[in-house]
């Protein structure tokens, strides 16, 4: 009977050590949900798996950022994403707005070429192939050749983006938004592709991300506004745009700490491999 009663005994403390205690069950995630830029997809994406390394649950997708925008004022989401400034009524919705990066894109040339400074419509107009010939603005008179990353290059998006080489076509019975893209342009894949055709073609010109920038090409002015990283955190250099996190109300816990993450040291380390830190 003893023996008995010790095996119970011994029974019920095991029962009780296992599986009961709180502290010994890993707590479930609750799922974060971000919503909105492709843009800011990639990036958002990269940090999400870092993040997640620590079990929490987050479910990124990519729809535009007018709707990454809505979803966040609306309340449908936890994080809302944008790739472009937040418009006067946007910002009076009460969302909280959070620069997690910016995107810098410099204008670049030969270093032979004498051309030191473009303006935007300058450039708008080369890159529609408006402009053909250098000395349309300064320079020799030679043909200008006009190099662009490929269809569906995220760099390529935000220039065609932000210098407004965009027009509307008509497809299944919508208006679209299509590449005005000069069509003789010559297309490299890769921002090392574009630093090799500009450095090899003393009147060509294309552009590429600023932590790219080395000797063999030469970064152009715009309006008078050297591409640097100082300029771009700056908003004084046109062609760039910021990469924000959006929210409204009170913040669950679980989307607090991520935007820590991004913020701090590790989330930062991630955005400066592509992007433009914030600090």
């Amino acid at each position: 009977m003893k023996k008995i009663f010790i095996l119970l005994t011994v029974a019920t403390l095991l029962l009780t050590a296992c599986g009961t205690n709180p502290q010994t069950t890993p707590a479930k995630s609750e799922k974060i949900s971000v919503v909105g830029s492709t843009s800011v997809q990639p990036l958002a994406q990269e940090l999400a798996d870092e993040y997640s390394k620590n079990g929490a649950v987050i479910d990124i997708q990519g729809v535009g950022s007018s709707a990454g925008i809505k979803a966040a004022i609306d309340g449908t989401c936890d994080i809302g994403t944008s790739s472009r400034e937040l418009k006067a009524d946007e910002k009076a919705s009460g969302v909280k707005e959070y620069i997690i990066a910016y995107d810098g894109i410099a204008v670049v040339v030969n270093p032979k070429n004498i051309i030191t400074n473009l303006t935007a419509d300058q450039v708008t107009k080369i890159f529609k192939g408006e402009i053909k010939n250098w000395n349309e603005v300064g320079g020799v008179d030679k043909e200008i050749i006009v190099v662009s990353r490929e269809a569906g290059s995220g760099t390529r998006g935000a220039f065609e983006e932000i210098m407004k080489l965009e027009k509307e076509i008509e497809k299944d019975g919508k208006k679209v938004k299509a590449s005005a893209l000069y069509e003789k342009a010559q297309v490299a894949e890769g921002n090392g592709a574009i630093k090799q055709n500009i450095a090899s073609k003393e009147n060509a010109i294309g552009y590429l991300s600023i932590g790219f920038i080395d000797n063999t090409v030469k970064a152009s002015k715009i309006d008078g506004i050297d591409a640097t990283e100082a300029n771009v955190k700056a908003k004084t250099y046109k062609v760039m745009r910021p990469f924000l996190m959006l929210t409204k109300g009170e913040e669950k816990p679980e989307v607090k700490a991520f935007l820590e993450f991004i913020m701090g040291e590790t989330g930062q380390k991630i955005v400066s491999e592509k992007y433009i830190t914030i600090k």
